[in-house]
């Protein structure tokens, strides 16, 4: 059952987050695809997030699609200009790829090159509006398509540390569902009370929700993440949690296998990110009881 049919249908989608390689040895992303191939419903694909120099995500969708998974690529305007993505994304259809995450491009600064420029043609909302253009058979010059595509769009909704700002955020992602998304992807949010009004908030505007979970594979990123991503909400009983733990790193798993049961029944799905240990996503699911 593809991904957006599973959402239709009401059942919990079990997202896997996974990077393609920085060169072109395939093997682990390939070996991890298979690890976790029954137990997920797709892969989220980001394309050179956080501003480093990898393999497309369209080249990553491809292989994922020969694993038998359901690739979400994600799609933005820092690298490229409005010919180049609608190019791209045609080219994501004939592909076989059906489902695309409209994001905000990562700074350079923090990046392997950072020298290179940012296009920023098209932001989030135009780029949503560009796809679904192409979709009614004309591309954003209004010339007509031989043959159009089709896509479940998605969106995601910023970090926030207040109700001010998370109103900002609620306002932004509404003109985004009104330029075509379907499903919106939340940050990750560590304080459960805080996330399940989240989650009720962009349900109330009449789309899916995928929750974000994050393995906190250390006490130390634990304490950067509160310190530095105060969107985050993480609570210093939990860094005290993982610190008294006899076994630090699995107690990160246990947690990240906590919040996805927590999840069941208040989101539509969750997306587990591990940033590099894509490998140890069966150890999540299985404390999950994915």
């Amino acid at each position: 059952m593809s991904f957006k049919k599973r959402l239709s249908s009401g059942e919990f989608v079990v997202l896997a987050h996974m990077n393609t390689p920085k060169g072109v040895n395939i093997s682990g992303m390939v070996n991890n695809a298979r690890r976790i191939k029954e137990r997920v419903h797709g892969v989220v694909i980001p394309d050179m997030d956080n501003g480093v120099m990898r393999m497309n995500a369209l080249g990553g969708a491809v292989l994922m699609r020969q694993q038998g998974l359901d690739p979400l690529i994600h799609v933005y305007g820092r690298d490229r200009n409005r010919m180049a993505i609608q190019g791209d994304v045609l080219a994501a259809h004939v592909l076989g790829v059906e489902n695309l995450v409209v994001v905000k491009g990562e700074n350079m600064a923090s990046g392997d090159h950072v020298d290179a420029r940012s296009i920023d043609d098209l932001d989030e909302i135009a780029i949503l509006k560009a796809i679904r253009s192409l979709e009614s058979g004309k591309d954003m010059a209004g010339f007509e398509l031989d043959g159009s595509p089709s896509f479940t769009l998605g969106c995601t909704l910023g970090s926030f540390v207040d109700d001010q700002s998370l109103a900002q955020e609620i306002d932004r992602v509404k003109k985004k569902i009104e330029a075509g998304a379907e499903f919106v992807m939340t940050p990750y949010v560590f304080d459960m009370n805080r996330l399940v009004e989240l989650v009720r908030k962009i349900k109330e505007l009449g789309v899916f929700v995928v929750s974000t979970v994050f393995l906190l594979k250390t006490v130390s990123i634990a304490r950067y993440i509160a310190t530095y991503e105060p969107g985050a909400f993480i609570k210093e009983d939990l860094i005290k949690r993982m610190r008294q733990s006899k076994d630090r790193e699995m107690e990160g798993f246990i947690i990240a296998g906590e919040m996805i049961k927590d999840l069941r029944g208040i989101a539509d799905g969750i997306q587990i990110v591990t940033l590099g240990w894509e490998h140890r996503l069966p150890t999540i699911l299985d404390y999950a009881g994915l």
